[in-house]
């Protein structure tokens, strides 16, 4: 039997204790992250989270031994390649997490060799540089200089390195010169384990934005379609009630029933078209009438009930509710609950 080191089954023990004893357990890539930099990031989580760098191997052999109290985190096994890992524990949720790790990345310079992780545009404008040699590098290296005014100035924006290619070394050196940090630096997750389930990093990446824009949209659809449907529940209650009451009073001035909320209308209803109707025969007017019909503004013919219903649908419609983003997630079920 082979003898395995002590200082191996340490860290194995570590590991596994991390794993054991987290909500969250997520694998990271610390690729290229240089070692200042990966200390303070390992400082700014010490009170979130707990990081342990190891070996693959030694990765692996603590995930599959963890799986006996917590199935399925041996699946982060299948993340781990040829790169430099390190697991994460937390006690956050898988989501907060990586939104928290990716708040932590920086911008850094090209070294020359790196893949772009996006196209490298150089922008049209002035530079700091004032005239000399330096306008010959920037034409070796592809990007269109002249002297204006005293300063070297990009004539036009320009796509240096698109998206998947390696970044020249001489390219690099000018970038950083011109103060262009193309490379992102910081922890990466790769997959994150949390209550049984793996997340990949295409699903914790998500955009809240758009994510909260379609349960807004579904919150507010399917209010319009209980208040379409007529379908009480605690939040359409209160609209249905008032939109009854609105309901209610145009019948009732429609069908000229008299009541205490209809009576104020009836009695304008009736001097309107009281005036409307004197307006048609001037001449046979009392004084009281004719400086009554003087007073008012030019007369509209009365509006009949359909009009007065599609007013009031119109009215209706401006004032619906708008659904907030707190009610948005909670709106759903009580809808239909």
């Amino acid at each position: 039997m082979a003898h395995v080191a002590q200082w191996k089954k340490e860290v194995v023990a570590e590991l596994q204790d991390i794993i054991k004893n987290s909500k969250t357990v997520a694998l990271v890539s610390i690729n290229g992250i240089p070692a200042v930099q990966m200390q303070k990031m390992r400082e700014n989580l010490r009170e979130k989270a707990k990081v342990r760098v190891a070996k693959n191997k030694l990765l692996k052999i603590a995930l599959q031994n963890a799986a006996q109290e917590k199935p399925g985190v041996e699946t982060l096994v299948d993340y781990i390649q040829h790169q430099q890992l390190a697991i994460v524990g937390t006690e956050n949720n898988a989501f907060s997490f990586f939104k928290e790790i990716e708040k932590s990345k920086t911008r850094a310079p090209a070294k020359g060799g790196e893949t772009a992780p996006e196209d490298i545009v150089v922008k049209a404008g002035p530079t700091s540089f004032k005239p000399g040699p330096i306008v010959g590098e920037f034409g070796k290296v592809g990007i269109p200089a002249a002297i204006e005014g005293g300063k070297i100035v990009i004539k036009k924006d320009k796509t240096v390195v698109k998206a998947g290619e390696k970044i020249p070394r001489d390219l690099a050196q000018m970038l950083t010169k011109l103060e262009i940090y193309p490379i992102t630096v910081g922890m990466d997750v790769l997959a994150a384990y949390e209550e049984g389930t793996v997340f990949d990093k295409s699903v914790l990446a998500v955009d809240e934005s758009e994510y909260l824009g379609k349960v807004r949209s579904a919150a507010s659809g399917a209010f319009n379609l209980a208040m379409y449907m007529g379908y009480v529940s605690d939040m359409t209650i209160e609209p249905l009630l008032a939109k009854a009451a609105r309901d209610a009073l145009n019948l009732a001035v429609n069908a000229a029933v008299p009541t205490s909320e209809s009576i104020e209308a009836l009695i304008a209803r009736a001097q309107r078209e009281m005036l409307a109707l004197a307006s048609l025969a001037p001449d046979a007017l009392d004084d009281e009438l004719k400086d009554a019909l003087s007073s008012q503004p030019s007369q509209k013919p009365p509006k009949d009930g359909g009009e007065q219903k599609e007013e009031e649908e119109k009215k209706e419609e401006e004032q619906e509710e708008e659904v907030s983003e707190e009610d948005a997630a909670a709106g759903l079920g009580a809808l239909f609950g």
